[in-house]
């Protein structure tokens, strides 16, 4: 399997005391003013008593066998610092088969990081620490216990709040993520292979990273060491201040790679309140699907730079559809915040509270327009499952000019797809043709000079398309499966002599 994101999930091991493990010598105190590097002792001093550890025991689940391999990348540390998690005192499985060869029930358990937000016993940690607990428990650094209830969580955000019977309790100070900067130095303090109270430091790498299925949140990159166990705990900037949590790693052994991903503490603290007044995290929705906007196809829609967010599809009965939003449209502003990208949007609209009336600022057959709508709310749903068969083939017809084979769809294909009227089927691609299409998708319009032209017939895309300067891209609608979305298609660049 190629290398993918795995969230950092605490591994239980057995508690070694107080652990600081600094990245850089402390020779001056600060941000390394002077080419001198930072010193953390005093951040730690402080910071540290509002950090926690938290065990967490998960509902009964059937095991077939031993947790964890004795290949496991992990198994020397076990073997050398603690017990693997899933195994009693004399190192037999916990979770596998009883005397009598059986299959059993057993409680998985784990570990995770997390942070005081109010002295009355309120705690913030990662929604991915608590998934399925039966029990929580929270352990100060001075040594006491608390068993924790789980306010509400947020997978959205990978955002939980807990709460603790105590009061008088050490908080940190929240910051602004806002004002953080790449290159400044950060740390962690968590509880990395159930070592607590453990530091670690590096910088911010890149801010607003767009993650694998996390839209909503524009992460935080850092180069700080983050393990198993770091979950949840937060990430200081050079104030003492908690500008992120820690919630994702990149890694093809479990473990850090030098790759580690926050939740913007803004984003967290927006889904805390929520959290706390209601139980659970309300979000706006309009009703569209959008795409990257590339700079070829911002020129076909007769934009001058590739900004805004492409809508390629728009459900009829949402609060886009019955504003008059349509495919092709650009949405570039909602009230006064500017879409950038087609990244911004989601985050823009999810932080509004349904219920609202907003502005859209769109781009249409190549002038301004603004739209009003009302603001629904976005539900939790399973992704439609795409995919259909592609139509089935006749006789392969010529390619035109861009290396496309195309021909016309039969009212059963239309019926299938259901589309009402139009569209041109992609019998084949030929030769070299770079952009995103293949055969079996369907061209549904062509957009050319900022205007937006239905696909009727394969004759008459060829035409169209044969007017084109042949040196030029071309930007299409195109359908495939239960997806539609705009594609530029640049023709291949002419033979060497």
């Amino acid at each position: 399997m190629s290398a993918q994101l795995r969230a950092a999930r605490g591994l239980r091991v057995a508690a070694l005391a107080a652990l600081v493990t600094v990245a850089a010598p402390n020779v001056a105190s600060g941000q390394g003013r002077g080419g001198a590097l930072p010193d953390f002792t005093e951040l730690y001093a402080r910071q540290a008593p509002a950090v926690v550890s938290i065990d967490v025991t998960q509902k009964p689940r059937r095991a077939h066998g031993a947790q964890l391999s004795d290949d496991d990348a992990f198994s020397e540390f076990f073997r050398r610092f603690g017990r693997p998690p899933g195994r009693d005192q004399g190192g037999r499985d916990q979770g596998g088969r009883d005397q009598g060869g059986r299959d059993r029930e057993f409680e998985p358990q784990s570990s995770g990081s997390g942070f005081i937000v109010s002295s009355d016993g309120y705690v913030v940690t990662n929604a991915h620490v608590v998934d399925d607990a039966s029990e929580v428990t929270v352990h100060l650094s001075d040594r006491r216990e608390f068993t924790a209830r789980v306010v509400g969580s947020d997978a959205r955000t990978d955002v939980a709040l807990l709460k603790i019977d105590a009061k008088n309790l050490p908080r940190v100070t929240i910051g602004d993520s806002a004002r953080l900067k790449v290159g400044e130095w950060v740390v962690a303090i968590g509880k990395p292979f159930g070592l607590d109270n453990t530091m670690t430091a590096g910088i911010v790498s890149a801010k607003g990273r767009d993650l694998p299925q996390e839209n909503l949140v524009p992460f935080i990159q850092t180069d700080v060491a983050i393990n198993p166990g770091n979950s949840g705990g937060p990430l200081f900037n050079m104030r003492g201040e908690v500008i992120g949590i820690n919630s994702l790693i990149y890694s093809r052994t479990g473990g850090y790679m030098g790759l580690a991903f926050a939740v913007p503490i803004d984003v967290a603290m927006n889904a805390v309140e929520q959290l706390r007044a209601h139980g659970h995290v309300t979000r706006g929705r309009i009703g569209v699907q959008i795409q990257m906007l590339s700079p070829d196809a911002a020129t076909a829609f007769g934009l001058k730079e590739a900004a805004g967010a492409l809508v390629n599809a728009v459900d009829g009965d949402g609060p886009a559809g019955k504003a008059g939003v349509r495919v092709g449209d650009i949405i570039l502003r909602v009230d006064r915040h500017s879409v950038a990208s087609s990244a911004d949007l989601p985050r823009i609209v999810a932080a509004i509270r349904p219920g609202t009336k907003i502005d859209l600022g769109l781009w249409r057959n190549g002038a301004p327009l603004d739209v009003s709508l009302v603001v629904a709310e976005l539900k939790d749903r399973a992704p439609a499952t795409a995919g259909r068969d592609s139509p089935a083939a006749k006789p392969r017809p010529k390619a035109n000019r861009i290396g496309l084979a195309l021909a016309d769809l039969s009212d059963d294909q239309r019926r299938e797809l259901d589309i009402g009227s139009g569209g041109v089927l992609i019998e084949d691609v030929v030769g070299v043709v770079r952009g995103n299409v293949q055969p079996g998708d369907v061209i549904l319009s062509i957009v050319r000079d900022g205007q937006i032209r239905a696909a009727r017939s394969a004759g008459q895309v060829n035409e169209l398309l044969a007017a084109i300067d042949p040196a030029s891209a071309v930007t299409l609608q195109l359908r495939r499966g239960d997806s539609q979305f705009f594609a530029t298609i640049k023709p291949a660049p002419p033979a060497s002599p």
